[in-house]
C-alpha cells in the first residue's frame, strides 16, 4: 500500500523544512542549465543566500513561452546519458514544451500518482482500465505506471473504440476508470445503447482529466456509472497527473508538497495572495532531477482551501480549477470562461451530455452560438415546452456571464461524439 503516514502527514514546520532543502537542492541544479544559468546571473541571484522559502519570491517566474525558446534541451540539469524519457505537448500554439525524466524522476512520479489512487481508496485489488492517450501525452502513460505501482491490474486501453472499452470492462470486470468526462457520458449512452445499464457494471471509481468540465459532469458521471469520481490535477510540465488529487472526502485536491511548493499569485499585480484567494497557480518542482521548474506560471485559476483535511493529511488541498487565465474568451469585451456556460447547462434536467459553443464575428460583433443537446427527443413534438426550454436556458446563462447567446437546442447524438479531450469551443473570429 502507498500510504505513508510519516510523509502525508507531517506537521507544517517539518514539511516546510523538508521543502527548504530540497528547493536548495534544486536551484543548484537548474543553476546548471543554460537557462536558469542565465537567468540567475542576468537577475544577479545568489543561490547560496537562500535560506528561507520566503526567498522564492525574489526568483522571476518561468513561463511556457521560456520552455519553447530553450527547446530542445536548454533546460536539462543532468548528463545526457542519464534521461530515460521524454514528454512533448502537442505544440499546437508554437513549438512544442518538452520534459525530460531520470529514472529517478520516473519512479518518483510512479509513486507520487499510486499515492494519489492510494488515498482515493484504490487498491492492489482493483482493476484499473486506462482509456487516455498513449504516446508523448503524460496522461496514458503515468497514471499507468502508478496504477501498476500499486498493484492494479491495468486494462492499457487508450481512447477511443467504443465497443472494445466495453467488452473490456464486461470481460475483465473493470473496477476503476481513467477517462475524460466527455467520454465518460458517450460511453454510458453506448452502453445503455446495447441495453445496459452503466450502473450495473462494476465500475466504482472514475479518474476524470485531460479537460476542463463543472460540477455538473461531474454529478452525471457519477449518477451515469453509480460510481465516485474524483478530480485530479496534472500537467505535463510537472510531470503529468498526480500534481494534486482529492481524497476519500472529495472536499479539495492535496497537492503533494513534498514535491512542489504552491504559490497563488494576482495574474496581473503578480503579487501573492493569501490561502483562500482565488488567482494563478505558480509551481516550483523540487523533487525532478532531469529537468527542475522554477517558479512555473501554470495559468489555472484556482485557491488554496483553508484548513485541514478531515483524513488527516496535511499537503494543502487546491480548488477544482475554475479555468485558465490564458484560456479566458473574451466575447464583446466581457470575460467568458466556458466552464461557466456548462455549470448552466448541467444544472437543466432536459440538457443530454453534448454540447458547443462557437464564437463567430458578424458586422465587426462577437457572437456567441451554442449548440445543446437534449437528453430525449420527447420536446421536439411540443413547440411551447421547446421555446420554454430554450428561453430558460438563454436566461441563465445571461444572468451568469451578461452575454446573450444564440441558442441552438438538438437531437441527441447530433454533435460530434468525443472519444478523447472534447472540443467545446470553436472560435471562428480569428480564421
Amino acid at each position: 500500500m502507498f500510504w505513508n503516514e510519516k510523509s502525508e502527514t507531517l506537521d507544517r514546520a517539518d514539511l516546510e523544512k523538508l521543502q527548504l532543502q530540497k528547493l536548495r537542492e534544486t536551484l543548484k541544479l537548474a543553476a546548471g542549465t543554460s537557462f536558469y544559468g542565465q537567468l540567475f546571473a542576468e537577475n544577479k541571484i545568489d543561490i547560496s543566500k537562500v535560506t528561507s522559502l520566503d526567498h522564492l519570491k525574489d526568483f522571476p517566474f518561468t513561463k511556457k513561452t521560456d520552455l519553447r525558446t530553450s527547446y530542445p534541451d536548454g533546460m536539462i540539469a543532468v548528463d545526457k546519458k542519464e534521461i530515460v524519457r521524454m514528454h512533448a505537448s502537442s505544440g499546437t500554439t508554437g513549438k512544442s514544451t518538452v520534459i525530460f525524466y531520470t529514472q529517478h524522476d520516473i519512479d518518483e512520479w510512479s509513486d507520487q500518482v499510486a499515492r494519489s489512487l492510494t488515498a482515493t481508496g484504490i487498491t492492489p485489488n482493483d482493476v484499473f482500465q486506462n482509456m487516455m492517450g498513449y504516446g508523448l501525452f503524460t496522461g496514458g502513460l503515468g497514471m499507468h505506471l502508478g496504477a501498476e505501482r500499486l498493484g492494479c491490474m491495468v486494462i492499457p486501453a487508450s481512447t477511443g473504440n467504443t465497443l472494445k472499452q466495453i467488452q473490456l470492462m464486461e470481460d475483465f470486470h473493470t473496477t476503476a476508470m481513467h477517462i475524460t468526462p466527455s467520454y465518460a457520458l458517450h460511453l454510458a449512452d453506448s452502453i445503455r445503447e446495447q441495453g445496459v445499464d452503466p450502473a450495473e457494471l462494476n465500475v466504482r471509481k472514475a479518474f476524470l482529466g485531460a479537460e476542463p468540465y463543472s460540477v455538473g459532469v461531474k454529478h452525471k458521471v457519477e449518477e451515469q456509472w453509480n460510481l465516485d469520481a474524483y478530480n485530479s490535477y496534472g500537467m505535463s510540465e510537472m510531470n503529468g497527473p498526480g500534481v494534486a488529487f482529492e481524497c476519500e472526502y472529495k472536499d479539495g485536491m492535496h497537492l503533494w508538497e513534498d514535491f512542489y511548493i504552491i504559490e497563488i499569485i494576482d495574474p496581473e499585480t503578480l503579487e501573492n495572495l493569501p490561502d483562500g484567494e482565488e488567482g494563478e497557480l505558480v509551481l516550483t518542482h523540487i523533487n525532478r532531477r532531469a529537468m527542475p521548474l522554477i517558479r512555473y506560471r501554470t495559468r489555472d485559476l484556482t485557491r488554496v482551501i483553508p484548513g485541514v483535511c478531515p483524513c488527516g493529511r496535511t499537503h494543502r488541498r487546491i480548488d477544482r480549477i475554475k479555468g485558465r487565465s490564458d484560456d479566458m474568451l473574451i466575447v464583446g469585451g466581457v470575460n467568458v470562461f466556458p466552464s461557466q456556460i456548462e455549470t448552466v447547462l448541467m444544472k437543466i434536467p432536459e440538457v443530454g451530455n453534448n454540447y458547443q459553443i462557437l464564437l463567430n464575428r458578424v458586422n465587426n460583433l462577437d457572437r456567441l452560438n451554442l449548440k445543446v443537446e437534449l437528453k430525449t427527443n420527447d420536446l421536439f413534438g411540443n413547440e411551447n415546452e421547446l421555446r420554454c426550454l430554450q428561453s430558460k436556458i438563454s436566461a441563465e446563462v445571461i444572468a451568469l456571464i451578461t452575454v446573450t447567446p444564440r441558442l441552438e437546442l438538438l437531437s441527441p447524438g447530433t454533435l460530434p461524439a468525443s472519444t478523447g479531450k472534447a472540443v467545446r469551443v470553436i472560435d471562428n473570429r480569428e480564421i
